[in-house]
């Protein structure tokens, strides 16, 4: 119809963790929105296990999904996903936005575990994802990027990740890959030509007295100490099954 604007969705989600008083962890507050949803699934010990459910297609162009996780003293969450996350071109114009914000109290543990975002051509998605920790709060956080389905080209993907520690920033990254990004993304100095990249975050206390040597794991991945008690791993792979392969041994060689 003549002068109707299409604008995107809008959704949120929210988790919030608390120890339940029996040696478990509680969720008081477990809501989604839209096409957010979330579910509790079996756990075991002291974790709650928690994943996010995509109800449609996106984020498209337009759409601003916001995802928050809030982890108490004594809470152990464990959150993960049920499928990849397709980035999409939509009616609405301009890029699409998916905000993700942590926070882990002292004494509570997060393992941030999505599956795969992936970028499919045509579409322009900005993710920005914040972490807040306590100075002795446990954190493991997977980010995977996948540039285009299989034989496409790949939209336009910024990513930034922050991560502050006793309130400290102790990382604050940003990369941006797919038709106008800065020059070079894809060249020697960038992805070098491959399709898959991620991050892998672990912060736990003992860090701090022994911090993580930064080191080469294996071929495309290196492992970094952060200024806290935390270290950073990056890896690109030709594909998504290597990203992944290379990200659980580097987190495997940390615990």
């Amino acid at each position: 119809m003549e002068g109707v604007t299409v604008t995107g969705v809008r959704a949120t989600a929210r988790i919030s963790a608390r120890e339940d008083g029996r040696g478990g962890t509680a969720l008081p507050v477990l809501e989604g929105e839209g096409p957010i949803a979330l579910r509790r699934t079996r756990g075991s010990g002291p974790e709650a296990y928690v994943m996010l459910v995509g109800a449609m297609s996106g984020p498209l162009g337009g759409d601003h999904f916001t995802v928050e996780a809030d982890v108490a003293d004594g809470a152990r969450l464990r959150v993960g996903s049920a499928a990849a996350t397709i980035a999409l071109p939509g009616q609405a114009k301009g890029e699409a936005r998916y905000d993700v914000r942590l926070s882990v109290a002292d004494g509570g543990e997060l393992h941030w575990l999505p599956e795969q975002l992936i970028s499919a051509r045509g579409s322009d998605l900005y993710v920005r994802t914040r972490v807040e920790l306590g100075p002795a709060a446990s954190l493991v956080l997977r980010e995977e990027q996948v540039l285009g389905r299989a034989g496409e080209e790949p939209g336009r993907l910024t990513s930034r990740l922050s991560l502050r520690i006793a309130g400290r920033i102790v990382l604050d990254q940003e990369l941006a890959c797919g038709p106008g990004a800065p020059g070079g993304w894809d060249g020697p100095a960038g992805l070098g030509g491959h399709r898959a990249v991620g991050q892998l975050v672990v912060a736990r206390p003992e860090f701090e007295q022994q911090p993580v040597p930064a080191r080469v794991l294996g071929d495309g991945a290196a492992v970094v100490p952060l200024a806290g008690p935390a270290a950073l791993v990056t890896a690109v792979a030709p594909d998504a099954l290597r990203l992944r392969r290379l990200l659980d041994e580097a987190l495997a060689s940390l615990e």
